[in-house]
């Protein structure tokens, strides 16, 4: 985290401080991230007769353009839509995902296969924001969540995102347990059908930011909020999204340069922009977050294919809001 990027999270901190309606959500934040998978499992052991006749035929057909943008995010659509261009007519469609996130999978599984056929068939963008809400809980939760995120992310630099996308969540592992390890990850980027150039870069990159994570989830977190705790308080503790933690960490002599030039540190950095970037209503909460042209939806309209169907249908033209990225890793890789 650069000089830059450490004044941006002093001044968030500022400005949710001075928010009393902010800084109450984010107080709940915590318990509402902890809580929300098993709220939602509950939900569908309960309902899953309802939820799973909205649910159509497996996509088959092309998947849309692909588009690694310059905040780490991919963007699947139309490439008039990618770019900008004022003549897009489609809703723009943010999924807001954690890949330890049981919910998350819940919703892959109902509405994945429908944002690809709505994508492919012009009739919404869809833009894949990877975050991790539980970087900051004890290993192997935020070890899982980081090693998953930072392998989602190098495979968008090589065009493969979605398709990897998929494989994530198929295999996601008991939160309890370590899971998504480095071999598994080649493994299952190698079973796409990438290049020996693209296994070899993509191998590279997780081996490097797997010492990163190691580091951050079993030294570098225990050790801020030990300090934390004993400085400020569990109460203050308690209302600190990570990275409201990581800038207190900064001002009282906790380096996080180890994380510059990481998709490590992008993959924190993007979950950071997620908590401040919508406000009220619309505030981030955890994940899943599914927004329409920057409404979040509730459970009712993204955990079912009817829901999100009828409210993509309802929607005008959306607006991408990032850029995409200049080139890739391998020089290759997203079109």
């Amino acid at each position: 985290m650069g000089s830059e990027a450490r004044k941006r999270a002093r001044e968030r901190i500022k400005e949710q401080r001075e928010k009393e309606k902010k800084a109450a959500q984010r107080n709940k934040t915590l318990l509402v991230v902890g809580a929300a998978a098993a709220v939602v499992l509950l939900v569908v052991g309960i309902g899953y007769v309802v939820l799973s006749s909205d649910r159509g035929d497996d996509y088959e057909g092309e998947l849309a353009q692909q588009t690694l943008q310059d905040d780490g995010s991919v963007v699947m659509g139309d490439g008039s839509v990618v770019t900008g261009d004022e003549g897009a007519e489609a809703p723009v469609v943010e999924v807001y995902a954690d890949y330890q996130c049981p919910a998350c999978k819940q919703f892959e599984g109902l509405n994945g296969d429908t944002l690809k056929e709505m994508a492919a068939e012009g009739e919404a963008t869809v833009q894949y924001h990877i975050v991790s809400i539980f970087a900051q809980q004890p290993a192997p939760t935020s070890s899982n969540s980081l090693r998953a995120a930072v392998a989602g992310r190098a495979s968008a630099d090589h065009g493969v995102f979605v398709e990897y996308n998929d494989v994530l969540f198929e295999n996601q592992p008991n939160s309890n347990e370590e899971g998504y390890s480095i071999d598994e990850l080649e493994g299952w980027f190698g079973d796409l059908g990438v290049t020996d150039e693209q296994q070899a870069a993509f191998g590279e990159r997780l081996e490097q930011e797997d010492a990163v994570i190691t580091e951050f989830t079993e030294e570098f977190v225990p050790a801020l909020m030990s300090a934390a705790e004993e400085e400020i308080g569990q109460e203050n503790l308690g209302t600190m999204v990570l990275p409201d933690l990581l800038a207190w960490g900064e001002d009282n002599g906790h380096d996080t340069s180890f994380l510059d030039g990481t998709y490590t540190g992008e993959i924190i950095d993007a979950t950071g922009t997620a908590y401040t970037r919508y406000s009220g209503e619309n505030a981030f909460r955890g994940t899943p977050s599914v927004y329409v042209n920057g409404e979040l939806l509730d459970n009712d309209d993204a955990m079912t294919v009817r829901g999100l169907t009828d409210t993509v249908e309802a929607a005008g033209p959306g607006q991408v809001e990032s850029e995409p990225a200049d080139d890739t890793d391998d020089g290759g890789g997203a079109e």
